[in-house]
């Protein structure tokens, strides 16, 4: 099985777990952990662990951070490496909807380097300023 966990700093992962069980279906391949304000490392591996419990040696994790480099992410690398899954697991930073959307709704597939890079594909593709067109004087008499 392959799982995709979410972790952030703050209630970012969650809130973008929540959004995915709206678009995507309650499911047992996803799971979160974030490192809440005041919150300890210590605290946040000893949570992460039980969140990743489910995971088995044999299966595949593909690991969205909000931030390379970022404590949540790091300390998510080790503990998955503790737990002898590094090998198995592929790490993204920089997570965002469009992203995390695509990996929930092609996790399962065969070809696991076409997933990575549509994940990253439509991450880039979903970055873009919106060029907004403001009404003149003239236009909001009309209004």
């Amino acid at each position: 099985m392959r799982y995709l966990l979410l972790v952030s700093h703050g209630t970012f992962a969650p809130g973008l777990h929540s959004v995915l069980k709206m678009l995507s279906g309650d499911r047992d391949d996803v799971l979160s952990c974030s490192l809440e304000d005041g919150m300890g490392a210590d605290q946040y591996v000893e949570n992460l662990k039980k969140v990743i419990e489910p995971i088995d040696p044999e299966d595949e994790v593909l690991v969205l951070g909000d931030i390379i480099g970022g404590s949540p992410l790091t300390n998510a690398l080790k503990t998955l490496s503790d737990k002898g899954m590094i090998a198995r697991t592929s790490a993204f930073g920089g997570m965002n909807l469009p992203m995390a959307l695509t990996a929930v709704l092609q996790l399962q597939t065969d070809d696991l380097p076409a997933l990575k890079q549509s994940m990253v594909s439509e991450a880039r593709e979903a970055t873009k300023e919106l060029e907004l067109e403001t009404p003149s004087a003239d236009d909001e008499d009309d209004i």
